[in-house]
């Protein structure tokens, strides 16, 4: 039986943390706790959003004054979101990430960590990755086999840099980096693979197609389905309606009688042999709840396995050998992409810390361990460690 209220503390005060901030404050069963930012202001404002909710800049005297049992990080990096998640689990707190950066980097790190404390990390339940985790669950239960999970994306540019996208970024009030990561398709690739390596599924073949389309209905006619060879494949549609939503492409189970078939025409989903199902719509922190419910009751909306896929780094323009690398993720020097796995290719969320190009680069090129020296930092060691992890899986 769950404690109530649930004692609940937030990492990252920036739009998203005050989302969640209000939204754990108007959720029945739970207490915002506390707020941590680096920026003392921004922590004090969040969680004046709350009641006597505490606030600062240091993360271990918050958890030393004040315990709680979930720890939601809302920040925008890697390797300092790391440090802030193994903290939460010293001080005996399950971790919901609204970060699927991290979430990505060392997510069989984190995962490895909490079940030896016996808790859990899981992907929050808003973002798209976690949208889908529960309809994939849905489906399953319904008898479906997947075929392909998809988000759907309303504008790409890859080349964008943050000065390009500065004016889009203060319309949302987000950060350039950010908004960067949107525009150029980053941060679609990263959290579709934090899906496919829950699930173990993969992009296709060259990684995903992402072709354009009018509506979500054309997911079933846009793909090649018949050519996947029966494990589930990661995709996207570029500019279609509705924009914020996600989807499935399934089929009914091979030992399903055939009259599932007329059922589903029944039910408006057409003649098969492929059926959509999508959801509209994500709601970002305003499901935030959810996965901190599921995770004080030991269950995971999505939590890593072993990886089948990476998002690799790309270079947005012709880099010559110096150029400083740093903040990869929505940065003017570099995009990524979802790939299978590929032993000599740079991850691109290693790309924290700054680094510098050995050589030249030309425009689209993939980065390669022989580009660049990882910096020698936090983050670096512990991908190390989860590789070594991984290797003795």
């Amino acid at each position: 039986m769950l404690d109530i209220p649930l004692r609940v503390g937030l990492i990252g005060a920036g739009c998203m943390g005050r989302g969640i901030a209000f939204q754990v404050k108007t959720t029945p069963g739970m207490d915002l706790t506390w707020v941590a930012d680096s920026d003392p202001a921004s922590a004090a404002n969040a969680a004046a959003l709350a009641d006597n909710c505490a606030h600062g800049t240091d993360l271990a005297q918050l958890f030393k004054d004040h315990p709680i049992d979930v720890f939601v990080e809302a920040t925008n990096s890697i390797g300092p979101a790391a440090e802030y998640c193994l903290l939460a689990l010293k001080n005996h707190a399950h971790v919901v990430l609204m970060n699927a950066e991290v979430d990505l980097a060392l997510g069989p790190l984190l995962q490895s960590r909490a079940y030896t404390e016996g808790l859990i990390v899981t992907s929050d339940a808003g973002d798209q990755h976690g949208v889908l985790a529960t309809m994939i669950q849905e489906a399953n239960i319904m008898g479906f086999d997947i075929v392909q999970a998809g988000n759907i994306k309303g504008f790409l540019d890859r080349s964008a840099t943050p000065e390009s996208i500065l004016p889009e970024a203060e319309k949302r009030n987000l950060s350039a980096v950010q908004c960067c990561a949107y525009t150029d398709g980053t941060k679609l690739h990263i959290e579709m693979a934090v899906l496919a390596n829950a699930f173990g599924y993969l992009p296709p073949v060259g990684g995903m197609t992402g072709p354009r389309a009018a509506d979500v209905n054309e997911a079933l006619t846009a793909f090649d389905l018949d050519s996947y060879d029966g494990t589930p494949r990661i995709d996207y549609l570029l500019g279609a309606e509705p924009g914020g939503g996600v989807y499935l492409i399934v089929k009914p189970k091979a030992d399903l009688p055939e009259e599932q078939a007329f059922y589903l025409n029944y039910y408006k989903l057409g003649e098969g042999p492929y059926y959509l199902l999508y959801r509209p719509y994500h709601l970002c922190h305003l499901e935030t709840p959810k996965a901190i419910l599921g995770a004080a009751a030991g269950q995971a909306i999505l939590s890593p396995s072993r990886p089948t896929c990476e998002v690799y780094a790309y270079a947005k323009r012709d880099l010559p050998a110096g150029t400083p690398i740093r903040h990869a993720i929505g940065s003017a020097e570099l995009y990524g992409l979802v790939e299978p796995l590929d032993a000599n290719r740079i991850p691109i969320s290693l790309l924290e810390d700054e680094t510098h190009l050995k050589r030249d680069l030309t425009k689209d090129q993939a980065l390669t361990f022989d580009d660049l020296d990882l910096p020698d930092s936090s983050l670096t060691r512990l991908w190390i460690e989860q590789q070594e992890l991984l290797s003795h899986a």
